[in-house]
């Protein structure tokens, strides 16, 4: 098929790379446009440019795709499908009724569990076993089209999000490949989302970090493990920041309040709401990434100093 490819973030790059070794034909990938990135404020293309022009595609980074050009540019291409992929931005329903196959999305979870923006951390964060991904058609409502095929796989006890995120974007590419060859040979049957099972993951903000010490010591581990890398866990150590990066349940309760270091000679433990959390590796505002044993040398922290 004649394909035009929409995509952004990493989570992308495995799709685009299996189209590129295909038998299909990548008309043009569309992408968001290289924005400044980093403390230098350098110009940078997003992980789907990037990728597109290592396979010498044709690429094309319109700041809207609402726009009459864009979209009159996208007709003249005349693809049968357009592929989306962590693209970023809700299309119109006028791109959308322009391929005479459809639009099709790749998105990381079994839906309708999980809709939105940033399904794998939230998957992790609520403490959830099993994930997967799934193609769907796209609508005009986010993530509530039609289900063409899904594929699950269990979650890790101590799996980041990180590492989820890479096993799913190559779960992804397999799965789009087995959609685009059912579509091809009409074996694949749509079949409609029950939207009264639908859950939702909101963009992940700043503040989601910042650690309740009144959750259980499971539920901040989770919050460790879901918020990697960004925007990380983080909590104030004497007036400073702390960035947690790595960190251990145990289910010890503690007759003090949450929050509390009740172990800080070679081990960092803290109480719980239910639980404690040991700190395995851990960042001082300023100060460079360091197991928590090595924080321990360079620092004094005193048992019953609370973290807020």
């Amino acid at each position: 098929m004649k394909l035009l490819f929409m995509g952004s973030a990493a989570f992308a790059v495995p799709s685009l790379a299996a189209l590129v070794e295909s038998r299909h034909e990548i008309l043009a990938v569309i992408t968001q446009p290289d924005k400044p990135a980093g403390r230098g404020r350098h110009i940078k293309a997003c992980p789907a440019a990037a990728a597109a022009r290592s396979h010498g595609l044709t690429l094309y980074q319109p700041r809207s795709v609402k726009k009459p050009d864009v979209i009159e540019h996208i007709r003249k291409l005349a693809p049968e499908l357009i592929v989306v992929v962590a693209y970023g931005k809700i299309l119109p329903k006028e791109l959308l009724d322009l391929p005479p196959r459809g639009c099709i999305n790749l998105h990381a979870s079994l839906l309708p569990k999980y809709r939105g923006a940033a399904p794998i951390n939230w998957a992790i964060v609520n403490g959830e076993s099993e994930t997967g991904v799934s193609t769907q058609l796209i609508g005009e409502e986010v993530d509530a089209g039609d289900v063409l095929l899904s594929s699950a796989t269990s979650i890790g006890k101590k799996e980041t999000a990180t590492a989820l995120h890479d096993r799913l974007a190559k779960m992804g590419a397999d799965l789009l490949l087995q959609t685009l060859e059912g579509i091809e040979n009409g074996t694949i049957k749509p079949t409609p989302q029950d939207h009264k099972a639908a859950t939702f993951a909101p963009l992940i903000k700043k503040t989601d970090g910042h650690i309740d010490w009144t959750l259980s010591a499971t539920d901040i581990f989770n919050r460790v493990r879901g918020l990697n890398p960004w925007p990380g866990t983080f909590t104030t150590l004497d007036g400073k920041h702390l960035n947690i990066h790595k960190a251990a349940p145990d289910d010890a309760d503690h007759k003090t309040s949450p929050g509390t270091i009740v172990k800080s000679e070679e081990q960092l433990m803290v109480a719980c709401g239910r639980g404690s959390l040991y700190l395995l590796e851990v960042q001082l505002e300023g100060k460079r990434r360091m197991s928590a044993v090595d924080f321990l040398r360079g620092h004094k922290v005193s048992e019953g100093t609370v973290l807020k």
